[in-house]
């Protein structure tokens, strides 16, 4: 989503995605995401060594994740079979289907229909992937994780930055335009190459950075957001299913599906998130968000048309 053709781009399930594993489009850590409450004390520290390397340390044989994790290898056996695998080689194709997907573009994905294809066929189609992309991306939305990032964002103490790479940047202007109108103290960063030493300098404890990096994953923003994590910002991310690298550091990570009837990416499903988190920050300030909104229109005067 965010690079070039050829430097980003995100397969579905629609045109024959690589990734699918056992469970059609369902990802490891989706998988362990839904059974995360069940872990025992020594399948967790698995799920955190898995996590903290997502999916390289996955990818290692069971005696080198067990080490990494602290445990037995056949409490790792038995970890992949809770996640619902048939054994640890199922694990690792389902892993290595997810890397060949993270590294699909626009070059190399299929669309959904031909170039001799009726236009009638390309709407039904349009429709059938937006709606399996939205119903498949609450479906496995985490609400934790969600419910943090409402708190972390409706924080009075703190500022929010919002930014993202080539294209996902967009997601952080239509987040940020909104929170401006509910709280102070938001704003939007455009990266530029060596120029925003002084916004980097400034990030530290006050900040929540609300991140927006798809895969293929821009380089520039996983930096950026790995600083503010390193100067002590809080980091949101919004990702795909295969999860950008900033999910290593990030304090919430929201997984969201981006399936399209082209070759490009879409932000169908981004968009409906983002929009709920809007909606959820909306009611958790309440009164003082409704005064601010008065206020913000009173001050750009009426806008619209008779």
């Amino acid at each position: 989503m965010d690079g070039r053709p050829g430097d980003h781009g995100e397969p579905s399930a629609a045109r024959g995605d690589a990734g699918a594993g056992q469970e059609s489009g369902t990802t490891v850590a989706e998988r362990l995401r839904r059974v995360q409450g069940s872990l025992s004390p020594a399948e967790l520290k698995i799920a955190r060594a898995l996590m903290a390397h997502y999916p390289a340390a996955g990818l290692e044989s069971t005696s080198g994740l067990a080490g990494r994790a602290g445990v037995s290898p056949p409490t790792v056996v038995r970890f992949v079979a809770r996640l619902g695998f048939e054994g640890y080689r199922h694990f690792q194709q389902s892993l290595r289907d997810e890397v060949q997907a993270r590294r699909a573009s626009p070059l190399t994905l299929r669309p959904v229909v031909s170039e001799s294809s009726p236009t009638s066929e390309l709407i039904e189609a349009a429709a059938e992937v937006g709606r399996g992309a939205v119903s498949q991306t609450f479906a496995a939305l985490p609400e934790q994780e969600f419910d943090r990032a409402v708190e972390l964002i409706c924080d009075p103490a703190k500022r929010i930055v919002c930014f993202g790479g080539r294209f996902s940047r967009l997601l952080a202007e239509y987040l940020d335009l909104h929170l401006r109108l509910l709280r102070p103290d938001t704003q939007v960063h455009i990266q530029a190459s060596g120029q925003d030493g002084g916004f980097r300098v400034d990030l530290g404890r006050r900040e929540v950075c609300v991140v927006f990096d798809f895969r293929r994953y821009q380089r520039d923003t996983v930096e950026l957001a790995r600083f503010a994590q390193e100067r002590g910002a809080r980091v949101v991310l919004f990702t795909d299913p295969w999860l950008s690298p900033v999910a290593e550091f990030a304090d919430v990570v929201l997984p969201v599906r981006v399936e399209a009837p082209s070759p490009f990416d879409s932000i169908v499903a981004p968009v409906a998130v983002v929009e709920t988190l809007v909606a959820a920050v909306h009611v958790r300030l309440g009164a003082a968000a409704e005064e601010r909104m008065r206020a913000a229109e009173e001050a750009s005067g009426d806008r619209t048309m008779e």
